[in-house]
């Protein structure tokens, strides 16, 4: 017959294999979980980038005038600290037409926000393309299309450049009208606007902008 101490080392045992089981468990549930979300991950990764490339080749045709070569795409900087910006100059009979320049702001309500923007020959906007942001659903994503619409022309930025308009909202003595409820996201749209034309001018005269 088992005794007391008997019984008593008997459950420990049994409590001490639950234990093992449960951690051995949930090691192999983790490491399971793990490698199947890096799976996803690369299954994923490839298709992704091919959508976020499609999208840029869309975007360029987008902002620019009609064009039948894209020259060598550059990467340039806006200044010290700041990421760079990539310009793709674009041509038509071998005569340069425009250059699209991808630019950024890190200022919107929700933080970053990515662009396709086109200067033409003139140095005007020519258009633009929102590629990515998170703003707010009605109101700051209203920026793809605010300021491009002809029929309000204190908010459209086609055709204009920051040195013969001034580029900020009129709330801040600027000359484009904000997004309705949306001065930060407007902002920060037009921050990514000057981002782009001030580097652009930067290195325009060394021929690095395609002009």
């Amino acid at each position: 017959m088992l005794n007391l101490n008997d019984l008593e080392d008997s459950k420990m045992a049994k409590r001490e294999s639950s234990f093992t089981n449960m951690v051995v468990t949930l090691v192999l549930v983790t490491g399971i979980a793990a490698a199947a979300l890096g799976f996803v991950y690369d299954f994923t990764k490839g298709p992704i980038e091919v959508a976020k490339l499609k999208a840029q080749t869309e975007a360029i045709k987008t902002v620019l005038p009609e064009f039948d070569e894209l020259g060598e795409s550059m990467v340039l900087s806006p200044g010290e600290g700041q990421d760079s910006l990539e310009f793709f100059p674009a041509y038509k009979n071998g005569e340069l037409v425009g250059t699209a320049i991808k630019t950024y702001t890190k200022s919107g309500f929700s933080g970053f926000i990515s662009i396709m923007a086109g200067i033409d020959k003139d140095g005007n906007f020519s258009g633009y393309s929102v590629l990515e942001h998170a703003e707010t659903p009605g109101l700051g994503s209203k920026m793809d299309v605010w300021f491009s619409n002809p029929e309000k022309p204190n908010q459209y930025v086609i055709g204009k450049n920051p040195e013969t308009t001034k580029f900020s909202v009129s709330k801040d003595g600027g000359d484009i009208d904000a997004i309705t409820a949306s001065t930060i996201s407007s902002r920060a749209f037009l921050d990514a606007l000057n981002r782009a034309y001030s580097t652009y001018k930067d290195n325009k005269t060394t021929g690095d902008s395609g002009q």
